[in-house]
């Protein structure tokens, strides 16, 4: 059970141009950030704007046919807060340097950014979706509802190759997954797709443990809320792809609105700064806590991935609902990746959404239990899950 948390950490990004490689790390503090000594600033500047004046009205013109022809960024000074954001535009640049694509295009959440996704290869007449379970609940309900047209196919890994069709637009997988953890090879998964675009979820991994587009993700999804942000206060969401997607997306998030704020982008970069310490440190205590549970005989099952990572799921053998009332110092809360630990029931909350029999046949059971770990003491955490397994245990 035990992960090399610093095998991972000497993942490498690359920077664009002639510089050299640099380390993840190093990318994490400084991508995005690479003009501000020139600017005579070491903080990046906060843009509020919504417009943005212009006396070159025919030049506009120019810059919006462009735009509207491929999504094409304008060039120069911004127009309006909805077609682009300087402050988002580097969290945008940072966040393609830690995943290692051409570009990313933010949204106002993680749901904003999958949505934007669907509408693209919907446009170009290629609805349907083939999907692994899990997914996070809201991604499994936009797909199984269709609220965006779209038509899904369940399949396991193995079954992807069988499952697409002439007008399949995408395929949907989330390693490590949510809620329980689940790993699945995404070189073999890239593979079995052929010429069809891959969607990876890596919300929980980051990339400081897996870099979905080396292995051959098209697109790399990633609810920002969580561990690129890191302190729970702001909401946001990202894809990181290739410059042609990035077109594309960036003409939906203009036309639906679904832009991130750049007090939000502002936030998301300032975490980036400190996400690879971040995730290392929590990745070791969930490691400790995982192994103190396999060992607990009031705890079923443990669910913790090879990759490593600071999620925890596990299955306990009394009630639950105990359990998520027992907690003191844990916060029974939905979401993940803040830098306090939170615990929650996904079957009730996050996974509620799902068909009970789906849940349930992709491992979500009622007796699941969902543990974000944090930035405290292991020795803490482990005192306050001990006396909520003593509070379950008579169920």
């Amino acid at each position: 059970m035990d992960t090399d948390i610093d095998d991972h950490t000497a993942r490498r990004a690359s920077a664009p141009g002639p510089a050299a490689v640099r380390a993840l790390a190093t990318e994490a503090v400084h991508a995005g950030r690479d003009d501000l000594a020139a600017l005579g600033l070491h903080a990046p500047p906060i843009d509020l704007s919504t417009t943005y004046p212009s006396y070159d009205s025919r030049g506009e013109a120019a810059r919006i046919d462009a735009f509207a022809a491929d999504g094409t960024e304008p060039p120069g000074t911004p127009v309006y807060g909805r077609l682009g954001n300087p402050t988002v535009a580097r969290f945008e640049t940072a966040i393609a340097r830690l995943e290692g694509t051409e570009s990313a295009v933010a949204f106002a959440s993680g749901m904003a950014a999958l949505s934007a996704v669907l509408l693209v290869r919907s446009s170009a007449g290629l609805r349907h979706v083939v999907a692994v379970r899990p997914l996070y609940g809201c991604s499994d309900h936009l797909l199984s509802a269709g609220l965006l047209g779209s038509e899904v196919t369940w399949t396991d890994p193995a079954g992807i190759a069988d499952a697409l069709r002439p007008d399949t637009g995408l395929v949907m997988v989330e390693s490590p997954a949510n809620p329980t953890l689940a790993e699945v090879d995404l070189r073999a998964v890239a593979h079995d797709c052929g010429s069809v675009p891959l969607l990876a979820d890596n919300t929980f991994a980051t990339p400081v443990l897996q870099r979905p587009a080396e292995s051959g993700a098209r697109l790399v999804l990633h609810s920002a809320t969580k561990y690129l942000g890191g302190h729970g206060d702001v909401l946001g969401g990202v894809v990181a792809c290739d410059e042609e997607f990035a077109r594309r997306l960036r003409q939906v998030r203009f036309a639906t609105g679904g832009v991130l704020h750049p007090l939000a982008g502002y936030l998301l970069l300032r975490g980036l700064a400190t996400l690879p310490v971040r995730v290392r440190a929590a990745s070791a205590t969930a490691a400790e806590l995982a192994r103190r549970l396999a060992e607990d005989p009031r705890v079923a099952r443990v669910h913790y991935p090879r990759l490593g990572g600071a999620m925890v799921a596990f299955e306990v053998r009394g009630d639950p609902h105990e359990v998520i009332a027992g907690v003191r110092l844990i916060t029974p809360a939905v979401s993940l990746g803040s830098v306090d630990t939170l615990i929650q029931h996904p079957a009730s909350i996050s996974h509620r959404i799902v068909d009970a029999d789906d849940r349930r046949s992709c491992g979500v059971g009622d007796r699941l239990l969902r543990l974000s770990v944090g930035l405290e003491d292991v020795d803490d955490l482990w005192g306050d899950l001990d006396g909520a397994l003593g509070a379950g245990r008579g169920a």
